[in-house]
This record gives structure tokens, C-alpha cells and sequence, in this order.
């Protein structure tokens, strides 16, 4: 064989690997050691080059989480390719509390309208919205699954005694000196974690505040706290956009602002207000206006709380200017005497950033993601 016959054919045998590469790097199912079907390449442009795709997607009911009067949330698996699942939770509107199909249509546009916007601000503290969807005319929010615990479930006295029951004593010394402890009524958090269960509602506010939205449903049971340590605020059933002033104002009467149990609209001051009696029961273990159910007593009595702090507040705490000018500063009875904004409620001279930095300062703080989340792995 001539030199160059050699170098021709050298030539050619280089040239076949090049086009024989491709089909080298791609399997078929079918056939693990054979080529992939090059039909399944035009699938492939084909479906970069569209300008949309579709799929159908199942969600299988694994457990019902929770219900109330709008509807009922489920943890749920959505299938995907290759018999995986993802844990997701949904939430099903149910429209008995609408007088026609019309205002239940018009009900479930708004609320479809706050959960995209939701979407788009993608906090770390706020729960994620995935999609709106209908079911048969139902509407259905598909949410991101929380692994964790509501702060009202959580500060139960049963389940610290549940837990109590499990720790060693020096365990439980440990748990009852820098993360929770039993309380008057029920549990009580120390206060530097409860500082940075309220940061981290503060950051989610603001978020939310910054984009048009108002909560408008601030409690324990919609602070959810994961099993990884952070917080979330969920359950954004009663937000409404600020511009949208047809949707309704509706609260949680013990946990709304003194405003608002007046007629007023719900606004940022007020998801403050909300947030602030919730900070207060988780300082004191104590729940906030017991058998208080009329408006004008529960006004009174939240005019009242200003000034009833010390005589409710842990002894560690109770006379802590700086927990007193934060606590009045989002509890005030007249909005405009709390702190401007959620941001300014954190990062203010007496706002929630500066207790935290004084704890340093006093070598009384904490890892406290790490605190809640060696909690919460005793919590069943």
C-alpha cells in the first residue's frame, strides 16, 4: 500500500468519526447498546424551535394539611418522566361561600392575580406559588410543600411536653435556656429566637409591601417555621393588591390592628400590628384577649397592651427598653405612631436587627437557625 493510499484512507476513517460521534453519545432505551433513533434528534429541535410546549400533569391527594372557610389544602405528589414524584400542596377553593358562579369567578381572578405576583418576588421567606390552575371549574393554587410546623402548633404545651418527655436532662437545659421553655398558658420562645423568627416575617413583609401586596392575615398559624430553621409566611387567602380597592377587608379579628376592627382597609401598618401581638405571645406564652369576641372590647384592650407589656413580659425581657420600644413600635393603637415601614421595624436604631446585634454584644445570641432546627427534629 502506497503512502498515499494510506494517508487517504487515514483521511476518511477520520472524517466517519467525526459523523459517527454523535450517535455514540446518545442510547436508546430500548436497546441500551444500539444507537439512538434519529428521529428522536428532530424531536428534539422541533421542540427548541416552538414557541410553546404542553403536558399533561397529574397530582396524586396524599393527605389533607389543613381547611377552613375558603377551601382545603392537600400534600400532594405531582408524577413526572421516569416514575419520579415532587411533594407539592394544594389548595382548593371551594365556592360555598359565594353567593353565584359569577362572584366566585371573580373572587378566584383576584386571588390568581395575587399569586402570580407572588410568584415574581421570589422571597425566601414567602411561600412559593408554582400555578393556578382549573379543575372542572374549581380553582386550585399548586404551592410549594413546607416540611415543617405552624408557630401555633408549635408552641402548644402539650407538644413541649411531648418533646420534654424524649431530651435528656441536659438536653432539655439546653432547649429551655437558649430556644423554648414552658410558659403561663403555653410555650414561650427565648427571646433571641423569636427575634429571628421576627426578622425573617420582616424581610417577607417587606418584599410583599415593596410589590403592591398586603397580607392582611398575619398569625401563629400562618407562620410556618421549616424543618431546615427559617420561616415562612403562608396562607395568602385574604392578600389583596393595594390598587384593587373592590376586594375585601377581611381579618382575623384578635390578631387585626386596632384600625381595622374600626372599618378601616387593612395596609402595611397593619400587617405590622398583626405581626407585632403575635411577637408578643411568643415572648410571654400567653394568648393574647382571651374570650374577647366583640370588636369594641377587643379595641379596648389592644389600646391597653402598650402599656401592660412589662407586667407580661418574661423577667429577662420585661424591662429591656429596646423589646418595649420595638413591640410598641408595631403595636401602637394609632398606625401612625408604629414604625414606617416593615424594613424600618427591622433595621431602625430600636428595631429588631439592633436586639439581635446587642444579644452579640451581651455573648447572649445564638446559631439560632441551627437552634430551631435541632428543635424541630424532636417534634413529631
Amino acid at each position: 500500500m502506497t503512502k498515499r493510499t494510506k494517508t487517504r484512507l487515514l483521511r476518511r476513517t477520520t472524517q466517519l468519526e467525526k459523523w459517527e460521534l454523535p450517535t455514540t453519545l446518545f442510547r436508546d432505551d430500548r436497546d441500551p447498546a444500539g444507537p439512538i433513533d434519529f428521529s428522536l434528534h428532530r424531536q428534539f429541535e422541533s421542540l427548541i424551535d416552538s414557541e410553546e410546549v404542553r403536558w399533561s400533569v397529574r397530582y396524586r391527594l396524599m393527605k389533607r394539611l389543613g381547611a377552613g372557610s375558603q377551601g382545603v389544602v392537600f400534600l400532594a405528589e405531582r408524577t413526572g418522566a421516569y416514575n419520579i414524584s415532587l411533594p407539592v400542596a394544594l389548595k382548593v377553593f371551594s365556592p360555598s361561600n359565594h353567593a353565584d358562579l359569577k362572584s366566585y369567578r371573580r373572587h378566584m381572578e383576584r386571588l390568581a392575580r395575587v399569586a402570580m405576583r407572588l410568584a415574581l418576588i421570589q422571597q425566601d421567606h414567602l411561600l412559593d406559588m408554582h400555578n393556578v390552575v382549573q379543575c372542572r371549574g374549581i380553582s386550585v393554587h399548586v404551592m410549594e410543600w413546607v416540611d415543617g410546623f405552624d408557630l401555633r402548633y408549635l408552641m402548644s404545651a402539650d407538644l413541649f411536653r411531648s418533646v420534654q418527655s424524649r431530651l435528656t436532662l441536659s438536653q432539655l437545659e439546653y432547649l429551655t435556656d437558649v430556644t423554648i421553655t414552658e410558659g403561663p398558658e403555653c410555650s414561650r420562645l427565648k427571646p433571641g429566637v423569636a427575634i429571628a423568627i421576627l426578622r425573617e416575617c420582616l424581610a417577607a413583609l417587606a418584599a410583599m409591601h415593596r410589590n403592591g401586596l398586603v397580607h392582611a392575615d398575619i398569625k401563629p398559624s400562618n407562620i410556618m417555621l421549616k424543618r431546615s430553621g427559617n420561616a415562612k409566611l403562608i396562607d395568602f387567602g385574604c392578600t389583596f393588591e393595594l390598587d384593587d380597592h373592590s376586594a375585601p377587608n377581611a381579618c382575623t379579628p384578635r390578631y387585626a390592628a386596632v384600625e381595622v376592627l374600626n372599618g378601616e382597609r387593612c395596609s402595611p401598618q397593619s400587617d405590622l400590628a398583626s405581626l407585632g401581638y403575635c411577637l408578643v405571645e411568643l415572648l410571654t406564652g400567653r394568648i393574647l384577649f382571651p374570650g374577647l369576641e366583640r370588636f369594641g372590647d377587643l379595641i379596648s384592650a389592644k389600646q391597653l397592651l402598650p402599656d401592660q407589656l412589662p407586667e407580661l413580659l418574661p423577667a429577662e425581657i420585661a424591662n429591656d427598653e429596646h423589646v418595649l420600644k420595638l413591640i410598641r413600635g408595631l403595636i401602637a393603637p394609632n398606625p401612625v405612631d408604629r414604625f414606617a415601614d416593615a424594613e424600618a421595624a427591622d433595621f431602625l436604631d430600636h428595631g429588631a436587627a439592633n436586639f439581635q446585634r446587642q444579644l452579640v454584644k451581651g455573648d447572649l445570641s445564638s446559631e439560632y437557625e441551627n437552634e430551631i432546627r435541632q428543635w424541630l427534629q424532636e417534634v413529631e
